[in-house]
């Protein structure tokens, strides 16, 4: 990853929590475990499908190799 894209990154990251934070109820801020298990919910309902989605279909026609040589095709 190149330094600008590194800076990219952490730039929407920051967006993506203001984002999350401002669509958090107040009750889910009480402790970081009503923080961490809404986050993770937002994240598994919002955030991953796109991550995935994007990944799905980038890697459809790519090559991998594995620690025996065979090759898999996605």
């Amino acid at each position: 990853m190149t330094p600008e894209e590194l800076e990219r990154l952490q730039s929407c990251t920051a967006e993506i929590a203001k984002i999350l934070y401002n669509n958090t109820p107040p009750c889910e801020l009480t402790s970081l475990e009503n923080i961490d298990n809404h986050l993770r919910q937002q994240w598994l309902e919002k955030v991953g499908p796109q991550i995935g989605f994007f990944y799905q279909t980038s890697n459809r026609n790519r090559t991998r190799t594995t620690a025996h040589s065979k090759k898999l095709y996605w």
